[in-house]
Formats: C-alpha cells, sequence, structure tokens
C-alpha cells in the first residue's frame, strides 16, 4: 500500500506539493492510477483550475464515490478542499459532499481583489493542525467555502474564509500550504502525523 499519494488530476500545483513532503522527509508518490488514489494510506487531492473540469476528472476516473466512501486521512489543497463540500457556485457543480456547505465566489472590494492572492494572517486557529493564531500563509483563489461546524483556522478577506478544515480523517488548506514556508510545512506534518 502506498504510504502518501497526490493524485494527479493532469494539472495544477502537483510537483511543489510533493517537494513540500520531500522537504519533511516524506516521498509522496505522485499518480493518476485510480486504483493507487484509493488505497494510499494519505491522499492528497491538489487543486488549481476550475470546479467542474476537477469533478469531471474524478468522475472520468471512477474516483467519486470512493472518494466518498474514505475513511483515512485525505488532504485537499486550495480547490481540492472546495471539491470536498457539498457545491460551488462555479458553473453550479456538485461536488463530493463529504463536508456540509457550499463554496462561494468571493466578492470582490476596494482593497480585496479577486482573485485573493498573498499572504493572509489566520485566527481561530483549532489544536492539532500545525497552525498558531496570528500565522501568515499564502492564498491563491476566488472562491471560498462556507464557514462551518468543520473549519479549524479563519482568514478575513471581506468575510470569514475558512483557511483550513477538519472532519475527521479529512483535512483541508484554502491556503497553499507548500508556498507558506514554516507555517505550511508545520500543517502538513500535523497532517502526517494525524
Amino acid at each position: 500500500m502506498t504510504a502518501l499519494a497526490i493524485f494527479d488530476l493532469g494539472y495544477g500545483n502537483t510537483d511543489s506539493i510533493r517537494l513540500a513532503f520531500q522537504r519533511l522527509g516524506i516521498e509522496a508518490v505522485l499518480t493518476a492510477a485510480p486504483e493507487v488514489a484509493k488505497n494510499a494510506e494519505r491522499l492528497v487531492l491538489p487543486g488549481a483550475g476550475a470546479a467542474g473540469f476537477a469533478m469531471e476528472k474524478l468522475r472520468e476516473n471512477g474516483l467519486v464515490e470512493p472518494l466518498r466512501r474514505r475513511t483515512w486521512p485525505m488532504l485537499g489543497i486550495c480547490l481540492g478542499m472546495q471539491l470536498m463540500f457539498d457545491s460551488s457556485e462555479e458553473a453550479d457543480t456538485t461536488c463530493l459532499g463529504l463536508i456540509s456547505g457550499r463554496v462561494r465566489a468571493i466578492a470582490p472590494a476596494p482593497g480585496r481583489p479577486v482573485p485573493h492572492m498573498g499572504w493572509t494572517r489566520v485566527e481561530d486557529v483549532a489544536t492539532g493542525i500545525g497552525l498558531a493564531d496570528g500565522d501568515y500563509v499564502y492564498f491563491a483563489h476566488s472562491f471560498a467555502c462556507d464557514d462551518g461546524p468543520a473549519t479549524a483556522a479563519r482568514a478575513d478577506y471581506g468575510r470569514a474564509i475558512p483557511a483550513a478544515v477538519r472532519a475527521g480523517p479529512l483535512w483541508g488548506a484554502q491556503f497553499h500550504p507548500e508556498r507558506s514556508s514554516i507555517a505550511g510545512a508545520s500543517f502538513l506534518a500535523a497532517f502526517l502525523a494525524a
């Protein structure tokens, strides 16, 4: 069984995520093979791009139902986290439904352009996720999940944005831990230890 697999949707931030785990001394397998993804001890679902396209790739690979039934650790990063929710406003996409809530477009405002890109402070951080109140992490997104019971850290970008979620074996980061220096490495290490 593969200890850590990163599912390759064919685009996105997979190489930088794999390098972030290498810096922690863990060799992750980058795979597009559904069987490897289904059976990995820990699975990372990365993402950059559109929700509808990503869900279609998961369907094409026969992964939607296996991911819905998964009971061991899985980490969604950016779009990967958004796919864990019920649905997305982006092209009115039905997502995996692992965490209750909808993904909504961020409204632009003076001083808050969309996409939200750059370093933002996190707060209301839950214990055990490797982050602390006041840590700065790197974001690059135009959509954000509903704030709810699974929220494990928040960022303020005109509204409370779940920076991280945790629901049992499910972990999510709206921010990019692979680009978030020491705080991001600490978050990834906490996921590996969970």
